[in-house]
């Protein structure tokens, strides 16, 4: 009995101070185990529950694909759509606002038009009365007295001579060339206006460069016959204060006989008169029936089609 207790006692007895521990031939440290008993005893985890809202959340690939595909069709038809409305809106609002600017630019290019159309019937009517007086004239000084010159004469001296101002035609061009400057011609967009447009700025051209060389004429020749023979008494005389064309007209209207003498006789070129008044008369008459001529007809048919097509009244 004591033997067996002796052996208990030792078997429950405290380790030793090395705490060391055999086994299998195989020593282990304090540090050791606590190693071993970690490797052992696993940790602990906490029941940690996934947070399904962070979660991705996977489609089968082909459907994914598939509703993609139909939405991008989609943006793009809406795209495309709203570009091209918009560009409907923009040629619709550009359209109207051409077709507005045109309409402005038509109604002042017929009142210029129009007006320019009374004014050279009664400027080519005054050229042909001056072609009649110098034709007078021409035939007068072939053949006639010129000491004691008759109503007549002093009549056709008045118009043939003396007359520029009321035979003298200026277009008026303030629209015209706004439409050839500015590129609203284009807003025009008949051709047959286009090119009626064009027949006229060369009428006109015409016009002017023939006026120029009559102008020339008449300083260089006819203003010589004004200096040397005219009576300026007789002048001051019939006019009594008014305008020369509105004073001639009523002089020959008139019953009334003002004194008309032929200054310095003595010293006329028959001849030399006779050819400057003819060519002075030839210029004229070709203007007249020609550029004249021409100015009226084309601008007959652009009143005729600015109210064909821009219902003008």
């Amino acid at each position: 009995m004591s033997e067996d207790k002796n052996i208990k006692e030792e078997d429950n007895g405290p380790p030793s101070n090395d705490s060391e521990i055999s086994a299998e031939g195989t020593s282990f440290s304090s540090e050791d185990n606590k190693t071993v008993a970690e490797q052992v005893i696993p940790h602990s985890t906490p029941n940690i529950q996934p947070n399904k809202e962070n979660m991705e959340v996977h489609h089968h690939g082909h459907v994914h694909e598939r509703k993609k595909w139909k939405e991008y069709l989609f943006q793009f038809l809406m795209l495309f759509l709203a570009v091209f409305c918009g560009f409907l809106a923009e040629y619709q609002l550009e359209h109207k606002i051409e077709r507005d600017r045109a309409k402005q630019l038509a109604r002042s290019f017929y009142d210029e038009l129009k007006n320019d159309s009374a004014n050279v019937v009664q400027k080519t009517a005054n050229r042909v009365k001056q072609e009649d007086a110098l034709k007078y004239l021409m035939k007068y000084f072939e053949d006639s007295s010129l000491s004691n010159v008759s109503k007549t004469f002093a009549i056709n001296f008045l118009y043939g001579i003396n007359f520029r101002t009321p035979s003298l035609f200026k277009p008026r061009t303030v629209v015209l060339e706004q439409l050839k400057n500015s590129g609203s011609l284009r807003y025009f967009k008949s051709n047959v206006l286009q090119k009626l447009i064009g027949d006229l700025s060369v009428a006109i051209y015409n016009i002017n460069d023939q006026q120029q060389v009559e102008s020339e004429l008449k300083r260089d020749y006819i203003n010589l016959l004004i200096i040397r023979h005219y009576d300026y008494d007789f002048d001051a005389a019939y006019k009594q204060k008014d305008p020369f064309d509105v004073a001639a007209a009523k002089y020959e209207k008139s019953n009334k006989v003002v004194p008309f003498q032929f200054k310095s006789i003595e010293k006329f070129d028959k001849q030399g008169t006779i050819n400057a008044v003819g060519i002075y008369k030839l210029n004229l008459s070709s203007s007249t029936r020609s550029h004249f001529q021409k100015y009226i007809e084309v601008n007959a048919e652009m009143l005729k089609l600015l109210r064909k097509e821009y219902h003008i009244k």
